[in-house]
């Protein structure tokens, strides 16, 4: 799949879609020009395939390799300098495809939630998340090497499966005060289904997901969302594919959540990206960021006017 996502891509970038892709990437929102603010130089981080900014240690993010690589999260600073590489206690890696920042069993303390959610060959019966403490990011910490990576506390891991069959995704959203997990999958050219995991998550068993919503993204390549992130004050929602950003905003008068799902996507520039496939609110929501599968990535971040 994922060979046939970049013959497309170079065949878009070189004719009318491409154009009309990009006519799409310049129309003016509510966010401004994309910035390079730096750039990946951890040389094991080659497919950064999820962002989310740190709520433990402010300005620091978390990031980790698409499949092939293990368990590992590295964390990043705000302009791509490695701070430490961790591996995630009783994790395996089969596909991972995002991360997330959430609430979890101890109130007040910062959690990890981790998408080995990639089913590329649609072969997977069940995906896995896996929630874990933020790990303390030590003062000028350098270790950022997957040998003699530091350990994280241990994981739990949650078992999802979907009520229709198996999916592809690349998506992982989860709620800053509910913990409610949600996965958008990937379906090239189609809407994207949304599906809810609803808190708390259980360890001991099997959850099958429900189908929420469905998203009408405004783009010739829509069903490709590649990431996602939902603000700090949980009303907003930034999502991304290949070409560009989008945002979904739960109107001042909405009492629940799931009112977001219906609201106008509005698409922003991201900026050139080889194959993007991150995005993250910062810390403050002022400002989203994001990285590429590539090596060096540029860091990317884009400010809300």
């Amino acid at each position: 799949m994922k060979l046939l996502i970049s013959v497309l891509l170079v065949v878009l970038s070189s004719s009318v879609l491409g154009d009309a892709v990009q006519h799409a990437r310049t129309t003016p929102g509510i966010y401004g020009p994309p910035v390079i603010v730096g750039t990946i130089q951890n040389s094991e981080l080659t497919e950064s395939s999820g962002l989310v900014a740190s709520r433990q240690s402010m300005g620091l993010y978390w990031t980790h390799n698409d499949s092939g690589d293990g368990p590992f999260i590295y964390c990043l600073d705000g302009k791509g300098r490695p701070c430490g590489t961790w591996r995630v206690t009783n994790a395996a890696a089969v596909d991972w495809e995002d991360i997330a920042t959430g609430p979890g069993p101890i109130a007040g303390k910062s959690y990890l939630y981790v998408g080995d959610i990639g089913d590329n060959n649609h072969k997977r019966s069940e995906v896995v998340v896996y929630r874990v403490a933020e790990p303390v990011v030590p003062k000028n910490s350098t270790n950022s090497k997957r040998k003699g990576a530091n350990a994280t506390e241990p994981a739990e891991a949650f078992r999802l499966s979907y009520p229709d069959g198996k999916h592809d995704a690349e998506c992982l959203l989860v709620h800053p005060v509910t913990g409610d997990v949600y996965i958008v999958v990937k379906v090239p050219f189609e809407n994207p289904g949304v599906y809810e995991a609803k808190a708390p998550l259980k360890s001991n068993e099997i959850t099958t997901m429900t189908r929420i919503a469905e998203l009408k993204i405004p783009s010739i390549f829509r069903g490709v969302i590649t990431g996602g992130s939902i603000s700090p004050d949980g009303k907003r929602i930034a999502l991304c594919d290949y070409f560009q950003g989008y945002e979904l905003v739960l109107p001042e008068t909405s009492q629940s959540f799931s009112e977001i799902w219906s609201q106008r996507i509005v698409g922003f520039d991201l900026g050139k990206r080889k194959q993007g496939e991150s995005i993250t609110y910062r810390a403050d929501g002022q400002a989203l960021l994001a990285t590429s599968e590539d090596y060096p990535s540029p860091l990317i971040m884009v400010l809300r006017k």
